[in-house]
């Protein structure tokens, strides 16, 4: 609603001053404008709109000076990584691949697979092992047999199964004691040398290798029987920690069907080397720890009959100084229970009446502890005590 003192020329003026000032022209504006007095000439309005100009320009300096700090800065931090630094970061190097070193990435991911503690006995266990086998695979074979053990490690159970190459011969075995599982893994090289040996094949020449086709009946069982050979030497590794069986359970071809624990547990491998001249493979011993638990404390011991909390020089040392212990021994005559009013109301010169004779048996006590019994008499000006009988005591037999 239009005012009343305002005309269509009022009106028409500040629409005018209004699309001046819109435009960016404070000049037109002071002059659309009905206000402004003849001399003014807009010293103040050159004034604003210097100002506005000087204004203008400087926001256009920092928004460009800006824009320059913001280009220069997202140059400074893009940067494309070349091939070498990527394998770098990701642990993919030739130190990394021909090494057990692992760097970057892989090291992140592979550092919680071998944080378990070392059992030293276990080696002494496998050492033996060691030796057994050649003996007992000569035998076996009436061949030169020669067996290594490569090396002691840890892995996670599925690491273990993925690592396995194919073909192979997974034996998996019950450790009766201990109620739990392990698993020996033959190589085919293994195999097939196993069976060209048994069979009568001709020393000097490798073990023929055919591919592509599962293990016949007779293989298993030639494998079969070997496996127990290297389970009755384990058991007798062992017997210097404790009494153990490791009873053949069943092959399996397939890793999938050779669950012997959870995929993430932990597990001891031990990777032995049999070579029959120039013939030989791979045997694998895989122990859960879990299986391994009830002798752990056994086997964390440096060697062998080591006691933990116990040392055999302190103890014979301290049998010694009990033998020369001295202690003090009472003579009971006689033992009796009284009221204790009248015990208070002993005095000097008052008698108790024992009932004890001459020829009464005396005990001789240490401390509360009744350890002999005797006669009473007298050597010299001395009262002695003659030992007759050893006190037995309660549950003594």
């Amino acid at each position: 609603m239009a005012e009343t003192g305002r005309t269509a020329a009022d009106e028409e003026n500040l629409m005018k001053e209004w699309a001046a000032m819109a435009g960016g022209n404070p000049q037109a504006a002071a002059a659309a404008s009905p206000d402004a007095q003849p001399g003014q000439g807009g010293g103040d309005q050159d004034a604003m709109a210097k100002e506005w100009e000087a204004m203008l320009t400087g926001g256009g300096a920092d928004d460009s000076s800006a824009a320059e700090v913001n280009t220069s800065s997202i140059g400074q931090s893009t940067r494309i990584l070349n091939q070498e630094e990527i394998d770098s970061l990701l642990g993919f190097t030739e130190v990394a691949d021909s090494d057990d070193h692992k760097e970057g990435v892989r090291a992140i991911l592979s550092s919680s697979t071998v944080a378990y503690e070392r059992l030293p006995m276990l080696e002494i266990v496998f050492d033996r092992l060691v030796r057994g086998m050649t003996t007992s695979l000569r035998n076996f074979t009436q061949d030169n047999v020669e067996v290594s053990l490569d090396s002691i490690e840890s892995y996670k159970f599925y690491d273990y199964l993925n690592s396995i190459p194919l073909p192979a011969v997974l034996s998996i075995f019950k450790v009766e004691e201990w109620s739990n599982f392990g698993l020996m893994t033959i190589d085919s090289a293994l195999v097939y040398s196993i069976v060209d040996v048994l069979l009568g094949g001709r020393r000097g020449t490798g073990a023929m290798r055919i591919e592509g086709r599962p293990y016949t009946t007779i293989e298993r069982n030639l494998v079969e029987r070997m496996i127990h050979v290297i389970l009755a030497e384990l058991s007798i590794a062992f017997d210097p920690l404790c009494q153990v069986t490791f009873r053949f359970e069943r092959l399996e071809l397939n890793p999938r069907f050779a669950s012997i624990s959870r995929p993430t547990n932990a597990a001891i491998v031990a990777k032995l080397r049999v070579d029959m001249e120039d013939r030989g493979g791979r045997v694998d011993l895989l122990i859960p720890y879990a299986t391994l638990e009830p002798v752990r404390e056994l086997l964390l011991q440096m060697y062998i009959g080591e006691k933990f909390g116990r040392d055999s020089i302190w103890e014979s040392h301290l049998t010694e100084e009990l033998w020369l212990t001295q202690v003090d021994l009472a003579a009971v005559l006689d033992q009796q229970e009284l009221p204790l009013t009248e015990v208070l109301a002993w005095k000097e010169g008052s008698r108790l009446m024992l009932n004890a004779t001459p020829d009464s048996d005396v005990s001789i006590n240490c401390g509360d502890i009744p350890l002999f019994s005797g006669k009473m008499g007298r050597k010299g000006h001395n009262i002695a005590i003659q030992i007759n009988d050893k006190i037995k005591r309660t549950g003594e037999i």
